[in-house]
């Protein structure tokens, strides 16, 4: 049941947010579109609240707990971000509004990447507090080991990020010559 809600939360974040952008740019009705688009996090209170009536009821925790908490780190993150990347494309497609930037390039994408990171942190930093919390909660009347596993998948996730950063401080990406430069 966990995993259904899981996959309806991220459908619904995507409804809404189609939603919410349609009525802005396609409707004319910015502030109705706003107000949709504040209601995405009631779908990660509803993800929250069941995922701790499940452990609560003696719900063996696992990986759907685990993937719930990631799920809500990740939306912590990344949520407002992806928001916003989204209603400047569609204020530029459907609003008239100015083009977004497009890639960057040296030590603007370098920066670009660990602000990146510093979302993925944020995430993390979320989903580690509901995974302890949650093996805090059960205390030894279940087999944490699944939880702890998720803690260990989330470092890894972080680390790995970090190093895509870094690779972009190190060796910073280039921008393409233009047409009738260099050879």
């Amino acid at each position: 049941m966990l995993v259904a809600l899981i996959v309806t939360c991220e459908i619904g974040f995507w409804v809404l947010l189609a939603g919410g952008l349609a009525l802005r740019y396609l409707g004319g009705m910015p502030r109705l579109g706003a107000a949709v688009l504040l209601c995405e996090p009631l779908l990660e209170l509803v993800l929250l609240v069941v995922t701790t009536l499940d452990l609560r009821n003696g719900g063996e925790p696992g990986w759907t707990h685990g993937l719930a908490a990631l799920y809500i780190g990740y939306t912590v993150g990344y949520g407002h971000y992806t928001v916003q990347w989204l209603d400047r494309h569609a204020a530029y497609r459907f609003g008239g509004g100015p083009k977004p930037p497009g890639p960057a390039y040296g030590r603007a994408r370098a920066v670009h990447e660990w602000k990146l990171w510093a979302r993925t942190l944020a995430g993390a930093a979320v989903a580690l507090a509901l995974l302890q919390a949650a093996i805090w909660y059960v205390g030894d009347a279940a087999d944490t080991a699944g939880l702890q596993g998720w803690q260990f998948a989330v470092l890894r996730l972080l680390g790995i990020h970090a190093v895509v950063a870094a690779t972009y401080t190190i060796w910073p990406r280039k921008a393409p010559a233009r047409r009738g430069e260099g050879v």
